[in-house]
């Protein structure tokens, strides 16, 4: 039993950072591993970055450099920090978990997801 809830979206400049959380409940988190991905109006879900149960992770070519994940077990929280963000990158973002243990791109091998939480960012 996993619930997640993402926190931290919202209206930026092009250029500016964000950092988004998810906090996950039960005792289990350290085990999963974690991922963000993001969907724009009429558009189709994609990944964004990924971290394993060890701290492996995976990130999208068109993120990579600019966003970092990272996660917390004693806190049972998973974060993105987004740097110099650009109008693409305008989505509702999601937090999911995987009991494979792997940082997958694969939506598929999520079985958990939270609400998702919007980020804006405006020319």
């Amino acid at each position: 039993q996993v619930q997640l809830v993402e926190s931290g979206g919202g209206l930026v400049q092009a250029g500016g950072s964000l950092r988004l959380s998810c906090a996950a409940s039960g005792r289990t988190f350290s085990s999963a591993a974690m991922g963000w991905f993001r969907q724009a109006p009429g558009k189709e879900r994609e990944f964004v970055a990924a971290i394993s149960w060890s701290g492996s992770t995976n990130y999208a070519d068109s993120v990579k450099g600019r966003f970092t994940i990272s996660r917390d077990n004693a806190k049972n929280t998973v974060y993105l920090q987004m740097n110099s963000l650009k109008p693409e990158d305008t989505a509702v973002y999601y937090c999911a978990a995987s009991w494979g243990g792997r940082p997958t791109v694969r939506a598929g091998e999520y079985a958990y997801w939270g609400q998702g939480t919007q980020v804006t960012v405006s020319s």
